[in-house]
């Protein structure tokens, strides 16, 4: 459905050194940047078919986060998303909501970790439970 997740950055290696870290947990290589014709720069993690992208903001105006907004990245297990966790807390990521586990839904499990990066984006690591 989506071709890529592109997020504002008001500190642009801060955050690249972050999301090379919670990628890195994630098997994906280091973002490669690719300047805008315009001169912002902006990183891109290519992995399994999808793409993300942090970028200096093209209006010059300062990045900013969208309230009520997360992104969620799938993990392959519980450990791996517990090392996503903390790559991204060791890196200048927060940890939000509640500690990375498993929520009981009712009729199904997951595990869930919560993050904010270093401009205030919000992400999610998850897992189905089965």
């Amino acid at each position: 459905m989506f071709s890529h997740v592109m997020v504002g950055t008001n500190d642009i290696e801060e955050s690249r050194l972050f999301y090379d870290k919670i990628f890195e947990a994630l098997k994906a290589k280091p973002g490669k940047m690719y300047p805008n014709l315009t001169g912002q720069k902006r990183y891109f993690y290519n992995f399994k078919g999808s793409s993300f992208c942090i970028t200096e903001p093209i209006d010059g105006n300062p990045a900013s986060v969208s309230n009520g907004s997360t992104i969620g990245f799938n993990i392959e297990n519980t450990e791996q998303g517990d090392a996503w966790h903390q790559a991204g807390i060791e890196n200048g990521g927060t940890s939000i909501e509640d500690p990375p586990g498993i929520r009981d839904y009712g009729k199904f499990k997951m595990y869930l970790a919560y993050l904010k990066d270093p401009t205030g984006n919000k992400l999610c690591a998850g897992l189905l439970i089965k």
